[in-house]
């Protein structure tokens, strides 16, 4: 398979504290890869270093063959890399329309951005029921549809995802991930960091566990949902 993401060495710090130590992962195109570790062990860091919002101490990010080590986000965007933050970043006084338009900023096709329109609110029917509403007024769950939607606005290769079930009801956890694999099905190239470790190994082809910032395993997810270390560590057995 075509590596889309390679990552070697990666090391990134916050002034004199190192966050993250000589990672090593890759991503293949068209993969869905799930990134699992506790509070703190350095998830966030590592997704915000490969949408270039944090400058690596070292290391090395190949993004479909090209060296990006430090490249700024908003170049990285039109590479086609996007990242769903953590907390879902929607313009709270925007409506749910004008949020999905600053994902297509970068974009100049009218009729390529009214198709990609149609395609989001086709995934989430709530988002075209509420398009006139601003997004502070939403739900979490329904905020969490926007900051994905918008993010697939871009038409991402790279679909970066960070912790899309936080606070989340049950019922709207299951829609989120259902879409999520509709989207991998589209050969969307995912990699997804999430607390809940059965629903991201479940989603996912393979995984890495992450502990105080180094990656401790790595494996199919079947195999990792199988661990007796990950099983006690991270699925409550």
């Amino acid at each position: 398979m075509t590596r889309l993401l390679d990552v070697a060495g990666l090391t990134v710090a916050y002034g004199g504290i190192v966050a993250i130590r000589g990672v090593d992962m890759h991503v293949d195109q068209g993969e869905l890869v799930a990134l699992i570790g506790a509070n703190g062990a350095g998830k966030t860091t590592t997704l915000k270093a490969l949408a270039g919002m944090l400058t690596p101490a070292s290391g090395s990010i190949r993004y479909d063959g090209v060296e990006i080590t430090g490249e700024v986000s908003h170049r990285l965007v039109r590479r086609g890399v996007a990242l769903v933050p953590e907390g879902r970043g929607v313009f709270a006084r925007l409506t749910v329309h004008e949020n999905l338009a600053m994902g297509a900023y970068i974009r100049a096709d009218r009729d390529g951005i009214a198709a990609d329109l149609d395609r989001v609110y086709g995934l989430f029917p709530r988002l075209e029921e509420r398009r006139a509403q601003t997004a502070g007024t939403l739900s979490g769950g329904e905020q969490q549809m926007l900051a994905i939607g918008r993010a697939m606005m871009c038409r991402p290769r790279l679909l970066l995802l960070d912790e899309p079930s936080m606070g989340l009801a049950p019922l709207m956890v299951q829609k989120i991930f259902e879409v999520i694999a509709a989207i991998a099905a589209e050969g969307v190239t995912i990699l997804l960091v999430e607390q809940n470790a059965r629903l991201a190994l479940q989603a996912a082809a393979r995984g890495y566990v992450m502990e105080s910032g180094v990656i401790t395993l790595t494996d199919s997810s079947a195999a990792l949902l199988g661990s007796e270390q990950v099983r006690q560590a991270y699925l409550g057995e």
